[in-house]
């Protein structure tokens, strides 16, 4: 299928397996796309005793996979050099091997190709599995579409054989034939041509370890049988199913006198010798059990299978026998190209589709349907599907499997309840809630200390999505306001009213009498309830001189009497007043807009003469 290099990825500064397949299939477009999405679909699966992708691309007619470098060697090269290994070695090589295998079936992947060539061993002891979906990607293939079975004929179970159908118990019987090798030294079939095993497959029965090997338990006996029945109903039902129960022997086998290490390290270095008077120590066996030369994935008519039983060189046919039997092939291969040619189709976008809608549809189509868990999203609404496996536009057979996540919504968080706290306390429970501070602004609130939090917009206790700026309103408590030229008691009053802790100055002065001419804190000064505050006042019983001199002298028609305008709108006092010759100067006192105080009114004063509104 490939050719490997030892290369190094000069942006990460790593060491890289690169595997180059061949050009007869990079030149075929269905292998490229089913190649792409294979190579996906494995990149997923993280897991540590699967040979991890990298990266996966095109150079021109060059596609390549980047990989996990593995340095160490293949379980076919340990088979080779030690011959057999102990019930409890081998299960410990079996145990990771498993592992990976479950956690690929978990995904929805089967490997399809489960042989010691695609098991590697790591100088320091880990077990990786390697070439997960390239078996899968080969059936796209132009050449290999109908009528042919793919895999490593040794390891191949009977319905890929027949059918070429395979699945997650497909891998489960490749799985209990290695197990069988790693304890006897030898595969279960033997024949002069690989369509001879491939029919001892279909037609016989695995025999027990046992029958090979005496000492063997009828524990690893079970494994075996229950991994390789014909049926697939009977087998274990993935490889977790199998893992479970190697567990399980492993557990119950009798210890060695050497502890196993449970990674397959001790088999890098030569095995301890058995001791017992019915021991046969793991090592060479007998030249007719000598393990076989590396086994490579083949393409291979599925007719010759059916229809070749084992070859005998005791017989010799007859040559009008031989060619009527090859026209039976030929006939029995076409039929089966014609009857089990799968049906591709073209996969619809379903991405935004609501989720039922969207398996309908894949459903309609012949398609298998996987619903993962969902995301949120903040742009894709809830319960529509947020993405698909494999992705719009790949050609899949007919039945395939297609995995939609649909889409959460956008994640929604719970604004915190942040009153009467400062504002750095407010911003650290509102970044720690998956939300960010907007804008901080002070108002007026007596009733909270100043420089605390009011309340947020939005409110305490609302969910929103995560990431949403929230403002906060942070207390400025009083604005002390500007009473000058308010009178004596109206000033006091006001304040008081304010829960201000009124102290009240009087000095002789040149102003009116009775009233402020000067405050402390200053007008427009935040201050808490219940401050002291002072406010110095013109003595009211300090002699006035008004303006036109001599009250006998004074011209009457330059005199006007100030009415009162309490009550009213600021813009319509404002104007009243002008109208008769006043000069007004606002100020704010509770804000309303409405005036509260005035000074002075209902009294006579010249024209041109300032009078004090208060709102």
């Amino acid at each position: 299928m490939a050719s490997v290099y030892l290369a190094l990825d000069v942006r990460l500064d790593r060491t890289v397996a690169v595997k180059v397949m061949h050009r007869s299939l990079a030149e075929d477009p269905a292998f490229v796309r089913r190649f792409i999405g294979e190579a996906k679909s494995v990149a997923s699966l993280s897991h540590p005793n699967i040979v991890h992708v990298f990266d996966q691309g095109t150079d021109g007619d060059v596609v390549y996979l980047s990989m996990e470098y593995v340095p160490g060697r293949t379980l076919r090269d340990v088979l080779r050099e030690r011959g057999r290994l102990s019930a409890r070695e081998a299960l410990e090589i079996m145990i990771p091997v498993l592992a990976a295998l479950g956690a690929a079936h978990q995904a929805g992947m089967a490997h399809r190709d489960v042989k010691p060539e695609n098991v590697l061993l790591t100088d320091d002891g880990r077990v990786k599995v390697v070439d997960f979906g390239l078996a899968r990607a080969i059936e796209a293939t132009n050449q290999t579409r109908t009528g042919v079975m793919i895999g490593t004929i040794g390891y191949m179970a009977p319905e890929q054989v027949t059918t070429g159908g395979a699945d997650v118990r497909s891998d489960v019987y490749a799985s209990g034939i290695m197990l069988f090798e790693l304890v006897t030294g030898r595969q279960p079939y033997d024949g002069q041509t690989p369509m001879a095993v491939a029919y001892k497959h279909v037609h016989e029965t695995v025999p027990p370890p046992s029958s090979l090997v005496p000492e063997t338990s009828p524990l690893i006996d079970t494994l075996v049988a229950t991994a390789t029945a014909h049926d697939p109903a009977a087998r274990y039902q993935d490889a977790s199913a199998m893992l479970v129960a190697a567990v399980d022997a492993h557990r119950l086998l009798p210890r060695l006198s050497t502890p196993p290490t449970g990674s397959g390290a001790h088999l890098l270095t030569p095995p301890p010798m058995a001791s017992g008077p019915h021991a046969v120590p793991p090592g060479p066996v007998p030249p007719a059990t000598v393990p076989p030369a590396p086994q490579r994935t083949l393409i291979q008519p599925r007719a010759d299978v059916l229809t070749a039983p084992p070859a005998r060189r005791s017989w010799r046919p007859h040559w009008f026998l031989v060619g009527l039997a090859a026209l039976m092939v030929v006939a029995i291969g076409l039929t089966a190209w014609f009857v089990s040619r799968p049906t591709m189709i073209t996969l619809p976008d379903l991405t935004s589709l609501n989720l039922v809608s969207a398996q309908q549809k894949a459903a309609s189509l012949g398609l298998d349907v996987k619903v993962l868990d969902g995301r949120h999203d903040d742009k894709v609404p809830e319960g529509r599907v947020l993405s698909m496996n494999p992705p719009a536009g790949t050609e899949v057979e007919e039945k395939s499997t297609v995995q939609l996540v649909p889409s959460l919504g956008p994640k929604l968080v719970m604004v915190p309840g942040v009153r009467d706290m400062t504002e750095e306390q407010a911003r650290v429970l509102i970044t720690q809630a998956g939300l960010k501070v907007g804008k901080v602004r002070r108002m007026e609130n007596p009733d909270v200390q100043r420089g605390l939090v009011m309340e947020t917009r939005p409110p305490a206790g609302e969910r929103v999505k995560e990431g949403t700026a929230v403002e906060l309103r942070i207390s400025a408590g009083l604005t002390m306001p500007d009473v000058g030229g308010m009178s004596r008691d109206e000033a006091k009053a006001h304040l008081e009213s304010l829960g201000l802790q009124v102290q009240v100055h009087e000095v002789n002065d040149d102003n009116e009498p009775c009233t402020v001419i000067a405050q402390v804190p200053k007008a427009k000064t935040e201050i808490d309830k219940g401050q002291a505050v002072q406010i110095t006042v013109v003595n009211c019983g300090f002699s006035f001189v008004w303006p036109w001199g001599d009250h006998e002298a004074r011209d009457d028609s330059q005199v006007v009497v100030v009415p009162s305008v309490l009550g009213k709108q600021v813009g319509d006092a404002k104007r009243e007043l002008e109208q008769l010759g006043f000069k007004v100067r606002v100020r704010r006192a509770a804000g309303t807009g409405v005036v509260a105080y005035q000074h002075p009114r209902d009294t006579e004063r010249p024209a041109g003469w300032t009078v004090t509104i208060w709102h």
